[in-house]
């Protein structure tokens, strides 16, 4: 927090540091600019391929799709504007002050979204394993899309109150925001306003989604290996457990970077490791999910083989 002086003006737009007085910054331009096309492409890839294979109509799939959409966001909300600085593109570095509690807010919903659809889809697994017979009565399309909506929404409802809260804080400068997007963190350090009722909404927010979709993912895997340790067959246990590997990885990358960034210990939270692990959940992790589907799951794999296959036939 910034102590307040009669002499500051309110601010009303932001400066992004980024990623200013990095050596290579072309390279990083390039690498960034690299993963986010890569990113855009597999998303789009995944959507496309299960909407038109007959063979993938199916609730898993159907998360999937979601998945995918959420990743697009995900990554278009930050990275856009952050390569617009790289290259001083006029207003690259500055945001506004709506501009960047959007950005904050869109940031937070998605993030937000991804957690509950990714708890979605561990409940799919669990009743696809542990309760076969039950299947298309639990997870049927009529459930599955009241499932994603409630994602969704409860996703859209989550930032409303860390936002409004941010936007009673006075800014009266300096306006620098060292990192390459708004994120909550380095926007409080420069209000001049007492941030204490912020920070504590913004742990407890955090701390409920982290805590309340990862129970349900804890939960629903623990049942599963129960499940597939009282299978006697290898071959079943192998094949049940391949199901669920794909997300069960996806999980641990995404979960895994949010736990540490927001359970790191002071001593690991300067601003180029924050920026380090910032890129690594917004970036890294969106362009990995994808090729993890895609190389983890025999089905999106023959979906892709059959697609591809098609459209060279077609060109013959």
């Amino acid at each position: 927090m910034q102590p307040y002086s009669q002499n500051w003006t309110h601010v009303t737009e932001f400066v992004m540091v980024g990623f200013a007085g990095v050596h290579e910054a072309h390279l990083l331009f390039t690498l960034f600019l690299t993963m986010y096309l890569f990113t855009l492409m597999e998303n789009l890839a995944i959507i496309l391929v299960v909407g038109l294979d007959h063979q993938l109509r199916r609730p898993m799939y159907f998360f999937l799709t979601h998945l995918s959409c959420l990743e697009i966001g995900y990554t278009s909300v930050t990275v856009p504007k952050m390569l617009a600085g790289f290259i001083g593109v006029d207003g690259g570095k500055t945001i506004s002050y709506v501009g960047c509690l959007s950005q904050l807010f869109i940031f937070t919903f998605f993030g937000a979204t991804e957690c509950f659809l990714l708890a979605a889809m561990a409940y799919d697994r669990y009743v696809a394993i542990c309760m076969p017979l039950r299947y298309g009565a639990l997870v049927s399309w009529g459930i599955c899309i009241r499932l994603a909506g409630a994602c969704w929404m409860v996703g859209f409802l989550i930032p409303v109150l860390p936002i409004y809260l941010m936007s009673q804080l006075t800014f009266c400068g300096p306006n620098v925001i060292d990192h390459f997007f708004c994120d909550a963190s380095p926007l409080l350090a420069l209000s001049c306003s007492d941030v204490t009722l912020k920070e504590t909404v913004d742990f407890l927010v955090s701390l409920a989604v982290l805590l309340t979709s990862s129970a349900v993912i804890s939960v629903s895997y623990g049942n599963i290996v129960w499940t597939l340790l009282h299978i006697r067959s290898v071959a079943e246990r192998r094949k049940a457990f391949s199901t669920c590997a794909a997300h069960l990885t996806v999980v641990s990358l995404f979960y895994g970077t949010l736990f540490f960034m927001y359970v790191r210990t002071k001593v690991a939270s300067s601003i180029n490791f924050n920026k380090v692990v910032s890129v690594f959940y917004s970036i890294v992790t969106p362009m990995l999910n994808p090729l993890i589907y895609s190389l983890r799951n025999k089905e999106v794999k023959g979906a892709l083989s059959r697609a591809v296959s098609l459209k060279f036939w077609k060109g013959q």
